[in-house]
């Protein structure tokens, strides 16, 4: 097994979910990479793993309370909040991530999250609907905007007999996120509270040339895949789109030095290194995340939002008995790009729509682009002839203000995000050279 994570020394702290019992495979699979693990739970944790178990494989004392006198005797929250290179939190349930992004802390570990300089990684894990929750939503964006990492979580069956996202990521997946992590940490240079903690977004959101590159210090919002719209709790409404793009431009963008948050519906793509990524399902969840995820200096709309969704999502499936077909009532979804670009305060100073159209190409992009009010669109042609949706390629048109059109050949969509990131930066820095409030 290689040691990855030789030397890395590693506070765990494991809150109370029943993924917790997936946090003993974890606290195991990072002692074979290397790193000392020193396990702290909650009390809720304790409920489903015990302090002796997670201590046996750990090889280390459990933490467990914040007013024990021999651990403040010890070794002091404080000192556990710096004495270690990162903090992983698996599972990060809802209650545990809204104590962080409150900046609550009742007991040990909320303690030790709110004192830490230290780099944080969260593994977030709970019922599928607490995930879809508003308020999980802005308390994720929260986080993204304060420099935790996220890592999952994964589709798959809930322990309530429910399926979707919700569920921990693997412990090698955790693994493999810790190891990104401080690999990009030790590029910006030193490890543990001595090195300082990086500015807020900076340990997750922003790219591996951070302080470096056209887009160091700027913030970017960026939107991507489809949107799925319930009608039961088997069917939905759809689009074909992939979030190719949208994932090469938000990955472009961190490599170009940007605090990038990625708001993304369902996809079967990775996330991008060095990317904050929120997870949605639907339009009206997407603009909620885009929203909390502001102020930004470039917000790119790249997903493909759905138009309507059903008036009335059922309860249970809708079953196919016969009977006349059963009528599906649409009511329009709300417009996240016009929302955002028509804002009267707090609009980000470049907003970048994109058109995906079937014909008369330029002549809807022109159109779009007056109704929504963005800076600059980019319009391709998305007929099924040309494989564009779903595809690796992709011809775009950037159609601007001034009635301008840019066709460029071509290009395989991760160089059209790289080309595209390049064009925000200099479109930004004209603006902000002329003083533009827009």
């Amino acid at each position: 097994m290689s040691q990855s994570l030789g030397g890395r020394r590693i506070l765990l702290v494991i809150g109370g979910g029943i993924a917790a019992y997936k946090s003993l495979d974890l606290i195991r699979r990072l002692r074979e990479r290397g790193a000392a693990v020193r396990p702290i739970l909650t009390k809720a944790a304790q409920e489903f793993v015990t302090p002796l178990a997670a201590a046996a494989l750990a090889g280390a004392r459990a933490h467990t309370d914040l007013f024990d006198r021999a651990d403040e005797a010890e070794i002091g929250h404080i000192r556990l909040a710096r004495d270690a290179d990162a903090i992983v939190v698996a599972p990060a349930t809802a209650d545990l991530m809204a104590k962080m992004a409150g900046g609550h802390a009742p007991d040990l570990a909320a303690t030790v999250l709110l004192a830490t300089t230290l780099p944080i990684l969260i593994a977030p894990a709970m019922n599928v609907r607490m995930w879809a929750h508003p308020a999980t939503r802005r308390n994720l964006a929260t986080l993204a905007g304060d420099g935790v990492a996220v890592v999952g979580p994964n589709d798959g069956a809930m322990a309530e007999a429910e399926y979707g996202p919700g569920r921990m990521a693997e412990p090698h997946e955790i693994a493999d996120a810790l190891e990104a992590l401080l690999a990009a940490r030790e590029e910006r240079g030193g490890f543990g509270f001595l090195a300082g903690r990086a500015p807020a977004g900076a340990l997750a959101g922003q790219g591996p040339l951070a302080g470096k590159g056209p887009l160091a210090g700027k913030t970017v919002l960026v939107t991507s895949g489809p949107t799925h719209e319930p009608i039961d709790p088997v069917r939905y409404l759809a689009n074909r789109s992939s979030g190719r793009q949208g994932h090469a431009i938000a990955a472009a963008a961190a490599a170009a030095g940007a605090r990038v948050t990625l708001v993304s519906g369902p996809v079967a793509l990775a996330d991008p290194a060095g990317v904050a990524v929120v997870r949605v399902e639907t339009a009206r969840e997407m603009l909620a995340a885009v929203e909390a995820a502001l102020p930004a200096d470039i917000a790119v709309f790249a997903a493909a939002v759905g138009d309507w969704r059903p008036a009335e999502a059922r309860d249970g499936k809708i079953k196919k008995d016969g009977a006349a077909v059963p009528p599906l009532a649409l009511v329009e979804n709300p417009d996240v790009l016009a929302t955002i670009a028509r804002r009267s305060e707090g609009r980000p100073p470049l907003v970048v729509g994109f058109a995906a159209e079937t014909d008369t190409v330029l002549e809807n992009a022109h159109r779009k682009l007056a109704k929504k009010g963005c800076d600059l669109l980019v319009a391709n042609d998305v007929s099924p002839a040309g494989g564009v949706m779903g595809g690796s390629d992709n011809t775009v048109h950037l159609v601007s203000r001034d009635g301008g059109v840019e066709t460029w050949p071509k290009l395989d969509k991760d160089e059209v995000g790289r080309r595209l990131v390049a064009r925000f930066a200099e479109l930004l820095a004209l603006r902000n050279g002329a003083g533009s409030g827009r």
